[in-house]
């Protein structure tokens, strides 16, 4: 939108130029009105104003200038007509100054789905610009705060949630020992047997919690080392071979010919595919297969993908599947084991490595799949050098 000011300010911009042409002309006045006593005064500087006239010669004609008085007013109205532009121009500033604070202060009021609307010329324009980016930024920051805070509240109650189901069962048969209500040495093993295996399942949930919590910080530490994906793959796929067949699952590790090396912290990455295995056996145990393919994309680049043949994950959870504490079971029930924190350490991990993590599934397949740098140096130099530009 155009930027139009007000018919009072309008009328204030009229006013303006009047008293300054009235004071132009009053100043001229005086000025002309002590060049003239000057001259009266002192014959001799007439006298040489005169012959000065008289004696310019223009190429071939010789012309002479009129009389000082005109040549005087014409400075005078050039020199009042800049005056008088100027002031205009610089008033005429100002009241876009005082919109542009008028409306700062509207949205300061929490009106923050406003933006200054109007399109101003030259350095006012970038002001207007600067003023709309600044409270984008800001209103973004807000927002952040606020999911940041909301999921900090879910993350309390999905963590009480969590931890109160096994901690009630621990409570419940420690009380019946405790009670004596048991009949035999029998129910007080049977008894402490499952308030041990809630107490590991408490363990478990605080165990990656802390995990999650710790690879989420941006400044989190990671021990980089060149290290050779071939034979990392190879020796996690050989690991989890007796509890694939014990399930009537077979692990397959499909690798380029030549070794593929990247730089990277193992220890993480072994958590990463840890994790995508341990779900690909808990969840695609109706599939015969699990796939660990490794793929050089280029130069800089290589892509992971771990993959199984089991049941698909339904459209509608593909996008929450790296949410936390989300598993795909309509129940929170732990008969499936996990804590739901897993893919979401995964994602983490891979984002520390400055890489991303997806998922796809079809009736064939489910395919998490990785992209990582190959040179993890480079990548943090060029974030610092975005950065710091």
């Amino acid at each position: 939108m155009k930027f139009h000011i007000t018919g009072r300010e309008k009328s204030e911009l009229l006013g303006e130029g009047i008293l300054t042409i009235i004071l132009l002309i009053l100043l001229n006045m005086s000025l002309y009105v002590i060049l003239n006593q000057l001259l009266v005064s002192n014959p001799d500087l007439a006298s040489g104003i005169f012959l000065i006239k008289t004696s310019l010669d223009f190429k071939y004609a010789h012309i002479q200038l009129w009389s000082w008085g005109w040549i005087f007013i014409i400075l005078m109205a050039v020199v009042d007509v800049i005056v008088v532009y100027w002031r205009l121009v610089r008033r005429y500033h100002q009241m876009q100054l005082r919109h542009i604070i008028n409306e700062l202060h509207y949205i300061a009021d929490g009106h923050f789905n406003h933006r200054i609307p109007f399109q101003l010329k030259g350095q006012m324009q970038r002001v207007v610009a600067s003023v709309n980016a600044l409270v984008d930024s800001t209103i973004k920051a807000m927002e952040d705060e606020r999911e940041i805070e909301r999921s900090k509240d879910e993350l309390i109650t999905n963590v009480s949630h969590d931890i109160r189901t096994p901690l009630t069962s621990i409570i419940g048969y420690l009380g019946l020992i405790e009670d004596k209500q048991y009949r035999s040495e029998e129910d007080i093993l049977k008894y402490t047997h499952t308030a041990y295996l809630k107490s590991k399942q408490m363990k478990s949930l605080v165990d990656d919690l802390f995990e999650y919590t710790k690879v989420r910080q941006t400044d989190a530490p990671l021990q980089v080392q060149s290290l050779e994906l071939n034979a990392m793959l190879e020796q996690i796929g050989a690991s989890f071979e007796l509890e694939a067949n014990k399930k009537g699952m077979e692990i397959n590790t499909i690798l380029p010919d030549s070794p593929v090396k990247i730089e990277a912290d193992p220890e993480k990455l072994a958590r990463v595919f840890n994790n995508l295995i341990t779900n690909a056996l808990k969840y695609g145990s109706d599939g015969k297969n699990i796939y660990l393919q490794l793929t050089k994309v280029d130069e800089k680049e290589i892509e992971i993908r771990i993959s199984n043949d089991g049941e698909p994950i339904p459209e509608k959870s593909l996008r929450q599947v790296f949410d936390r504490f989300y598993r795909v079971e309509s129940s929170r029930s732990k008969e499936t084991g996990g804590t739901g924190l897993g893919l979401a350490i995964a994602q983490s991990i891979i984002e520390l490595h400055h890489g991303y993590i997806y998922v796809e599934s079809n009736k064939n397949l489910t395919s998490f799949i990785m992209r990582l740098p190959i040179k993890h140096d480079n990548v943090v130099k060029k974030i610092l050098a975005l950065n710091g530009s």
